[in-house]
Parts: structure tokens; C-alpha cells; sequence
């Protein structure tokens, strides 16, 4: 007969990572089965807004403190954030003994539709097809470039070993297509973090 005893309670899965360059100072706190409140800072307010977007609607606790060379570009603090999201990610997952594994999502804004699919499958891929309106300017100030969402995401995906889908099936409003994206991929790590049991989603025995 089963008492409380019996039961088996999960290592925290929470993890803190931290990168310093010459060009770029990363800090990334994440707790994935703890929801709060998303802190974030990196001197691009765009990218905060996508970044908050990202711990609201994953239910994790993110918190992210990132200071780089913006008078150079933006694109050295988006890309090691990415990287350092997607090591955090990685460190908190553990075995991934117990896993949903697998997740996708249409999610729409407005007039834009955007279509997730991910795989927590420790192998690191993107497929990025979200063309923007040819009009699209910066948003922000200092400015986040759109494009630079698809180096977030390879570098995310190349640090966290996932198979990662986004695609843009239709929409006119850069800040709606992206703020999609950033939406869409956080309910799909939603679903794909999840405990379903004890046993390791592959047959091979290692993710």
C-alpha cells in the first residue's frame, strides 16, 4: 500500500547562467514549473517587450539582465541573450526524464498568423520562414531591427538542442508577426516542459 512516503518529488528544475564578453554581459535566471512575473532588461525596449511576452506566456520565471555594445548594434546582445536563454533552458531540463517533448501552435495576432513547432530533441535546428512586409523599419529606441529575431531564435535553438519551426502564414504588422512568434514558442515550451511520468520520451534512451 502506497503511503505519502512513496512519493517522488522532481529535482527543481531551475538553472542561472551567466556570459561575459568584451562585447556583451549576460545574466539569466529561469525556473521552469514556478510562473511569475518576467524581469527583463536589456537596453533594447522592444526586445524586453518580446522577452516578456516570452516568460508570461511560457508560465516560467524568467528574469534577464543583459547589457552590451548597442552604439555598435543591437545584434551582439539579441544573438547572447539568445544563447544564454537557450543554456539556462537546457540546464533546467536536466535528464528530460518525464517530458511532453513535442509541441506546436498556431497562434494569430490580429491580422497576423503564426505556426510553432518544437521538439526538445537535443539536436539544434531552426527553420525560420517569416518574410516581414518590405516597409518594415526598426522598432524601438535604440532600434530593434525584425530581423534580428531569427538570430535570437538559431542562437536559442543552437544552445538548447531544439528543433525549432516558425513560420509566418500570413501578416502585415512587423510588430504583430513578431510579437506572434515570441508568443507562439513560449505556449509550445509550455506544453513541451511538461511531466507527463518518469520515462525518457525517445527510444534511443538519451535526449
Amino acid at each position: 500500500m502506497s503511503t505519502g512516503s512513496d512519493h517522488v518529488v522532481s529535482p527543481p528544475r531551475r538553472a542561472s547562467r551567466s556570459r561575459k564578453t568584451r562585447e556583451t554581459s549576460i545574466e539569466i535566471d529561469v525556473d521552469l514549473d514556478v510562473p511569475g512575473s518576467p524581469t527583463v532588461s536589456s537596453g533594447l525596449p522592444f526586445f524586453d517587450h518580446m522577452l516578456e511576452q516570452l516568460g508570461k506566456h511560457s508560465g516560467f520565471t524568467l528574469a534577464v539582465r543583459a547589457s552590451g555594445d548597442l552604439q555598435v548594434d543591437a545584434h551582439h546582445t539579441v544573438e547572447d541573450v539568445g544563447i544564454v536563454l537557450g543554456e539556462a533552458v537546457a540546464e533546467a531540463l536536466g535528464t528530460k526524464a518525464g517530458i511532453r517533448r513535442f509541441a506546436s501552435l498556431s497562434l494569430p495576432l490580429d491580422e497576423a498568423l503564426v505556426d510553432v513547432a518544437l521538439d526538445l530533441s537535443g539536436r539544434s535546428y531552426l527553420r525560420y520562414d517569416v518574410e516581414l512586409p518590405p516597409e518594415t523599419t526598426p522598432l524601438g529606441n535604440p532600434p530593434f531591427h525584425p530581423q534580428l529575431a531569427e538570430e535570437f531564435w538559431r542562437a536559442f535553438a543552437q544552445s538548447a538542442a531544439v528543433t525549432l519551426h516558425v513560420s509566418l502564414r500570413y501578416g502585415r504588422n512587423a510588430h504583430h508577426i513578431l510579437e506572434a512568434s515570441f508568443k507562439a514558442v513560449a505556449r509550445c515550451l509550455r506544453d513541451a516542459v511538461k511531466l507527463e511520468g518518469g520515462d525518457l520520451p525517445s527510444t534511443k534512451g538519451v535526449l
